[in-house]
């Protein structure tokens, strides 16, 4: 069975995801990286993915859909997938759904809970010791945090009221993390 994970920025999902896909054999589907191979393909799809890279534009619904749909075609029906990042609002659940049921592939959702003030200075540490600059400026972050807030919290509900939704709290290391993790899943 897929797995779809979801967390506020910082939650830990990214962590998690790569520490359960080397444990267990998941292929992760990660939004970013996957348009950003696309686009590095040469492929028709490619180049329409990295004219919009190429002037800082998001790249739309459609254009995301099809790469999901191309990615998990991609993948043997065996290949269990991890996907993070996708879907972020009501419009590419609707999609994600459709494309999922079409290649008759079940999923389970997770949610990584952690309270923003927490997740933001999970962030500003990691942009420290890491160097990432993505994550230094605090405004931008808490932009990306309201988002999730606005846009993708409302999914999280609904596969919540839909019985999908395993959800596990963020706080303590990343191995206490995911250990509670691989028990919520019955992977312990």
């Amino acid at each position: 069975m897929d797995l779809v994970f979801f967390g506020i920025q910082g939650s830990g999902k990214g962590t998690q995801a790569r520490k359960l896909a080397q444990e267990f054999g998941y292929s992760i589907f990660e939004a970013g990286g996957e348009l950003r191979a696309i686009a590095a393909s040469g492929s028709k799809l490619g180049e329409t993915v990295q004219s919009y890279i190429d002037v800082g534009k998001l790249v739309p619904h459609k254009i995301i859909m099809q790469v999901v749909k191309e990615a998990i075609g991609k993948r043997q029906e065996s290949q269990k997938i991890l996907f993070d990042g996708i879907p972020r609002d009501r419009d590419q659940q609707r999609d994600f759904q459709a494309i999922m049921k079409k290649e008759g592939r079940d999923f389970r959702c997770v949610h990584i809970l952690l309270q923003e003030e927490d997740a933001l200075q999970r962030i500003l540490k990691r942009a420290r010791d890491q160097g990432r600059t993505d994550d230094a400026n605090e405004a931008i972050v808490r932009k990306r945090m309201a988002t999730f807030h606005e846009k993708t919290e409302p999914v999280i509900k609904q596969y919540k009221a839909e019985g999908r939704m395993i959800e596990i709290a963020g706080e303590g290391t990343v191995d206490t993390l995911y250990e509670k993790l691989k028990e919520a899943l019955g992977l312990a």
